[in-house]
């Protein structure tokens, strides 16, 4: 599937702009000095992509395309330790949730760069790319501040599989698959990253130069991730290692949530739990899941299935990149069957979602809860129900893993309208409930 097929069904996608200063009456500019979060297929969105049907067909259709996303976290457990900001035949997944707007060189050169919390690679296509998709590319000429890595640089010698000499001095070069049916070739650069007000010296990304197949996100990719190259990492005490985000309903048009980078402004009073690191692959974010609530029935699961392990990479974690929350077949199973037992109604399967019932007896569906250690977080209903086109059938927004996959996904349709901070220094995770439409 090419980027521009699955943008058709990314309804899901949210974009992250600069907020400016605010004009009278209109709602797509705020007079906050936050960046803003808005619908990709909102009013205020830059991009102009073909209309897309109903919003709740293309969260179920774009569902279906998690599994691609989940292999590609489950690939990541079974790699050694590695710092490697991109690395040589990694899969990545061809599917954005949302992209940041950043200014890269000096002057910046706008870019809209799909934001990833799983990841650690940055990269963008440069001038001159054969294959990128996108008309708007980073011109290295046109920027003071570029820097072309070689390969006797230490950010190389961190990489494997790179095309280094065994001798001699060459630019640091590198090719990457993505997705399962394109790849690209770039080199390893630095530059000035601009977001909002504040610039980044000196961060490291690939500049990519040949493209092959259409998965590639056409503006590039910038790594929230937990590893040494991922963005928290490179801007050091910029933002002492702490963002937040609060995403706003996959509904909303013009209304928009918001980014907030650095700990200026970031809730006081909001409960965490630990984030826990795996020593295989330090990028993701591991958090203690220690059971979930249907209603007011703790569901009984096998601690087995929710505990973190170091060894086998399972666990559950926040991810920023999966439409859906994903849970090991018998937890899933466990949820879904109390779901059922309350709802008490016939159900039918529509996509990923296998308990569909008649809309009219929502009124009975019982909220789910998430317990982690240290706080709750008590899903609303729009945020575990997705309706179909018709508004007829109200289906459990949730689904189970494949059988050999070992995590546990919290997705963003169940992250929507709540602050999620995270506090990378401290190893500690915020949620709280933030109404941000």
């Amino acid at each position: 599937m090419n980027f521009t097929t699955t943008a058709l069904f990314l309804l899901s996608t949210l974009l992250i702009s600069t907020s400016t200063t605010t004009k009278a009456l209109n709602p797509c500019e705020t007079d906050s000095s936050d960046l803003s979060v808005i619908p990709f297929f909102g009013k205020c969105s830059p991009f102009d992509p073909p209309k897309p049907e109903s919003w709740a067909k293309a969260v179920m259709d774009i569902a279906a395309n998690d599994p691609q996303r989940l292999k590609y976290l489950s690939t990541l457990l079974t790699q050694k330790l590695t710092s490697v900001p991109i690395a040589s035949g990694q899969q990545v997944l061809n599917i954005a949730t949302y992209v940041v707007r950043a200014k890269v060189g000096t002057p910046g050169q706008l870019l809209f760069m799909v934001l990833d919390t799983s990841n650690d690679a940055a990269w963008l296509p440069c001038s001159g790319c054969v294959g990128c998709s996108s008309p708007t590319t980073f011109a290295p000429n046109v920027s003071s501040s570029y820097q072309a890595l070689d390969c006797s640089m230490p950010l190389c010698a961190q990489s494997r599989g790179l095309s280094c000499p065994t001798t001699g001095t060459a630019i640091c070069a590198f090719n990457q698959s993505y997705g399962g049916d394109s790849s690209f070739s770039a080199t390893l650069a630095q530059d000035s990253l601009t977001l909002g007000n504040s610039v980044i010296q000196n961060f490291a990304f690939g500049c990519i130069n040949t493209v092959s197949g259409g998965s590639v996100p056409p503006q590039g990719l910038l790594g929230l991730g937990r590893g040494s190259m991922s963005l928290m990492s490179q801007s050091g005490s910029l933002y002492s290692g702490i963002f937040s985000y609060c995403l706003p309903s996959y509904k909303s048009y013009y209304f928009s949530g918001s980014l907030k980078l650095g700990p200026s402004g970031q809730p006081k009073n909001i409960r965490t739990t630990p984030l826990l690191r795996n020593p295989r692959r330090p990028s993701l974010y591991y958090v203690n899941l220690t059971g979930v609530s249907v209603g007011r029935v703790n569901v009984p699961i096998d601690p087995a299935l929710l505990s973190f392990n170091t060894d086998t990479g399972a666990g559950t974690i926040i991810d920023s990149g999966t439409v859906i929350t994903r849970f090991m077949q018998p937890a899933y199973y466990a949820i879904r069957d109390e779901f059922r037992k309350q709802v008490n109604s016939t159900f039918s399967t529509r996509g990923a979602f296998d308990t569909c019932f008649e809309a009219t007896n929502e009124a009975v569906a019982p909220a789910i809860t998430f317990h982690f250690e240290g706080l709750d977080m008590k899903l609303p209903l729009e945020n575990s129900l997705i309706h179909s086109s018709a508004g007829s059938l109200a289906c459990l927004s949730m689904s189970a893993m494949s059988n050999s996959n070992q995590l546990n996904v919290i997705a963003t349709l169940q992250q929507q309208n709540h602050r999620i901070l995270f506090d990378v220094v401290n190893s500690r995770l915020g949620i709280a409930r933030e109404v941000c439409n």
